[in-house]
């Protein structure tokens, strides 16, 4: 802890508040690529806001081709990394308040990516701010690295890798206090099931992300079909509608998104879905389709059914289905989105998976292997202690089914921005982060930067 540090933070509260506001304000959910926009055009704008903020306090900025941005200050033979992103999920459904407005309600800035990673981001350049106009000397170069595509496909990172060098030490304040030092496998797996199908389906955002809202037309009576939705919504407490339309009916059920990480955390709506429709007189093949993803997904949230409810020291087997679409030639897409504990075979993860999806087709998969760095590291244990230092509580280091940039680099680790016993809802609905811990994530990060970095 640094006091003139923590006075200049202090002093510029009020700019901080309105900087992330500002990023809240742009919708950096990746689009259409354009040129210098490799994920469209909201996210450079995000990038563009975030650069010209730190310009505004004096420091060298790079940006690499719209994919990344990197704020650099200070000397040194070695490279500390401060790893965040300014892309975010889709707003999905249920917001009390506007996702994108950044209005303040109860102490809290509300908006998606106030926790995930905007937050975080803008705090790392108010703590890098007040470094600098502090004087502190660095024995290791600074630089915050702001991502733009960290929540559907690290191309950032690897066009990061492409044209400079990796970090030699970095910390990415994209995960929990009071430090992650290993992170589970997250393997993302999307499979197809062709044949002729009388359903439409269609529901999810991203495989990262419980599904919050599934729409299915169903080649039925809505009439005959109300009383049975009625007492599946009763008895689930999932919210459902029917609706009758040309040749049948529309059945909506909303659950609750949340990340895939945590899935008890939200409540998924395309395994209520199924669930529902496996109490329908179906036809044939459709029949089939849905009593398989009924009897293998049920409403499990660790591969349960599947047989890969795995346990070891890096935490519990996740299996979350994302994303599903459905239509006349059959199961176009359904994404499945797995953290994988470290222990784990992946090629007898998968071979078990393919085998219990009989007669669907994986078409496409992305792995990130788990990563750890041994807790006595100067790392993790530097980090550890400046935890201690400014919250007055010893914490052990965590393992995490979340998967931060801190994989990208051999020696790198999550460090915050949740805070202990504080919900985060991070992919949810009504995102938010109190002002109270947006200031001690700054101060957190600072502390950081000067525990690793400086003299």
């Amino acid at each position: 802890m640094n006091k003139i540090v923590d006075r200049w933070i202090l002093d510029h509260k009020d700019e901080l508040i309105n900087s992330l506001k500002e990023s809240v304000r742009i919708p950096s959910v990746e689009g259409a690529p354009e040129p210098n926009a490799p994920f469209g055009r909201e996210v450079r704008r995000a990038l563009d806001h975030a650069l010209a903020l730190a310009r505004s306090f004096g420091f060298t900025t790079i940006d690499m081709d719209g994919y990344i941005g990197v704020i650099d200050y200070g000397e040194g033979e070695e490279t500390l990394g401060v790893m965040c992103h300014l892309d975010v999920v889709p707003e999905g459904e249920g917001w009390d308040n506007p996702p994108y407005a950044a209005e303040t309600v109860d102490g809290c800035i509300v908006g998606r990516g106030t926790l995930d990673d905007k937050g975080p981001a803008m705090s790392s350049i108010y703590a890098l701010a007040a470094i600098k106009a502090a004087g502190l000397k660095t024995k290791r170069k600074i630089r915050i690295m702001l991502g733009c595509n960290e929540e559907s496909g690290w191309g950032c990172m690897k066009h990061y890798g492409e044209v400079a060098k990796m970090p030699d030490i970095a910390f990415s304040p994209d995960g929990e206090y009071p430090v992650v030092n290993s992170e589970k496998a997250i393997v993302h797996a999307s499979y197809r099931k062709p044949f002729k199908s009388a359903l439409r389906i269609e529901g999810g955002t991203r495989p990262n992300v419980v599904c919050g809202k599934v729409k299915a037309f169903i080649p039925m009576c809505g009439d005959k079909l109300a009383p049975i939705v009625k007492a599946f919504s009763d008895e689930t407490q999932f919210p459902c509608t029917v609706e009758s339309t040309e040749g049948g009916c529309e059945i909506e059920i909303t659950g609750l998104g949340a990340h895939a990480s945590t899935p008890e955390l939200g409540k998924n709506a395309l395994q209520a879905m199924m669930a529902l429709l496996s109490r329908l007189e179906l036809q044939d093949a459709d029949a089939a389709a849905v009593r398989l993803l009924h009897e293998k997904l049920a409403m499990d949230m660790h591969g349960e059914a599947l047989g890969l409810d795995f346990t070891d020291a890096s935490g519990r087997m996740t299996l979350n289905p994302g994303v599903i679409k459905w239509d006349e030639n059959g199961i176009a897409k359904l994404d499945l989105d797995m953290r994988v504990p470290t222990s784990v075979d992946l090629d007898e993860l998968m071979a078990k998976l393919n085998s219990q999806l009989d007669g669907f087709e994986l078409f496409n998969k992305s792995v990130q292997p788990g990563h750890f760095v041994a807790p006595d590291s100067e790392l993790v244990s530097k980090l550890t202690d400046v935890y201690a230092k400014r919250s007055g509580e010893y914490l052990p280091p965590l393992a995490i089914g979340g998967g931060t940039y801190a994989r990208a680099v051999e020696n790198a680790v999550a460090f915050g921005c949740e805070r202990p016993g504080v919900p985060a809802l991070v992919h949810m609905p009504n995102e938010s982060i109190s002002i109270e811990d947006m200031m001690f994530n700054t101060y957190m990060i600072a502390d950081a930067i000067i525990a690793l970095g400086c003299e």
